[in-house]
């Protein structure tokens, strides 16, 4: 596992720790974000976001925000239902 991902609402942290894989529903269209993803911040609208830990898959809906990714570490900064 290469990504750490870190998922926050205004409420909670959310998930922290590490990850195979993000899959995220941009504005423009979900992406897939991997072990040595390009630097990237982006706007997501509502849907659900999808991660894998090494042990099992993991969703959760949201209703929007944004995720920063720098140096194989994964912001997700988002409003849940």
């Amino acid at each position: 596992m290469g990504l750490k991902l870190k998922i926050i609402s205004p409420e909670k942290i959310e998930f922290e720790g590490m990850v195979n894989s993000v899959m995220v529903p941009g504005t423009k269209g979900c992406f897939q974000i991997l072990n040595d993803h390009a630097p990237i911040i982006s706007s997501l609208q509502p849907g659900v976001v999808e991660y894998v830990t090494s042990e099992r898959k993991n969703s959760l809906t949201i209703m929007g925000g944004f995720v920063e990714v720098q140096k194989n570490v994964v912001s997700l900064c988002v409003e849940l239902e």
